[in-house]
């Protein structure tokens, strides 16, 4: 294939597919038919001399050779854009509506700065909470969904940092340890705890899907313990409620404590067992990594995490 006869226009198309990792989602992007875009595609094979991407039953893969590609692509378009694009961004007058998913006791902490600051700065942007009640944002980011995501999403995170060829970016927020939480006037709350008195008691479990099974129940197993798990619940809030109000106990992330609006009420014991730190990430979708508004939407999330982020232990 020569250079000088490939239609660059059809690079712009490989980097909406890629992107949306579906046709017709592309097509939508780039203000094309779908038969367009297949078309782009067919000529783009013809050039290259691959398949590029293979129809799946959620949309479409891309092949290897295609992998190795949009890396260069997207850089060279990336620069491009910024080129002949304006360089000024009046956020004051912006107007934008973002959804954005996250736990609620994220949200508790991240939601007052910042609408304080778009009170302030940005008067045109509006929020709408969307539910998380999976540890999977992925597809709904590719759906369009939602705009971003935050949260700790440990598969996600590590399946990320090994690929080239993903239209999903995350950045780290910030990092936090977990800790064993309970009732000030509970039995075990003068410490320290004990492996066999935290396995005999009676535990909460928050978990977003209703799975009676999560990290903890992993660390206790490769130790050759486990616990009982009492009630699960979807919310941190709920776990407050029912921990200060009850002898179940909990296992959270140490800054989330304040969240629940009752960390008064309960007390927090270092756990008798090993657990990594929990790590808090912000996943976005690369159709929005150079929008404007989008990006001054990431910078203050950044900027609040930066605040709000536990101390180093």
């Amino acid at each position: 294939m020569s250079f000088l006869s490939l239609d660059l226009n059809l690079l712009r198309v490989f980097d909406a597919v890629m992107s949306e990792q579906n046709l017709t989602r592309a097509a939508s992007r780039l203000a094309m038919t779908q038969p367009a875009v297949s078309n782009a595609i067919r000529r783009l094979r013809d050039a290259l001399k691959d398949d590029i991407v293979v129809r799946t039953a959620h949309g479409v893969k891309p092949t290897p050779r295609a992998e190795s590609l949009w890396p260069a692509v997207r850089r060279a378009l990336a620069q491009l854009q910024e080129a002949v694009a304006p360089h000024t961004f009046d956020v004051s007058q912006a107007t934008a509506t973002f959804r954005l998913a996250m736990a609620d006791a994220t949200a508790a902490l991240a939601l007052p700065p910042l609408m304080r600051s778009i009170e302030k700065e940005a008067p045109g942007l509006n929020i709408r909470m969307m539910p998380l009640t999976t540890r999977e944002p992925r597809p709904m980011l590719l759906r369009a969904d939602i705009d971003l995501a935050i949260g700790f999403f440990p598969g996600v995170v590590a399946q990320l940092s090994g690929e080239l060829a993903t239209p999903i970016r995350h950045e780290r927020l910030y990092s936090g340890r977990y800790v064993c939480v309970m009732r000030r006037d509970h039995p075990l709350a003068k410490g320290p705890l004990t492996l066999d008195a935290y396995c005999n008691a009676k535990h909460l479990l928050v978990s977003f899907s209703g799975r009676a099974r999560g990290l903890v129940d992993d660390a206790l197993a490769r130790i050759g313990r486990e616990r009982r798990i009492l009630l699960t619940v979807n919310q941190f809030f709920t776990a407050g409620k029912v921990v200060a109000n009850s002898d179940l106990i909990t296992v959270l992330p140490r800054h989330l404590i304040a969240s629940t609006g009752i960390g008064d009420q309960m007390v927090d014991l270092e756990l008798p067992f090993d657990m990594p730190d929990v790590h808090v990430d912000m996943l976005w979708h690369e159709r929005d990594a150079r929008n404007l508004a989008h990006k001054w939407m990431r910078e203050h999330l950044t900027t609040i995490a930066a605040t709000a982020s536990p101390p180093p232990v």
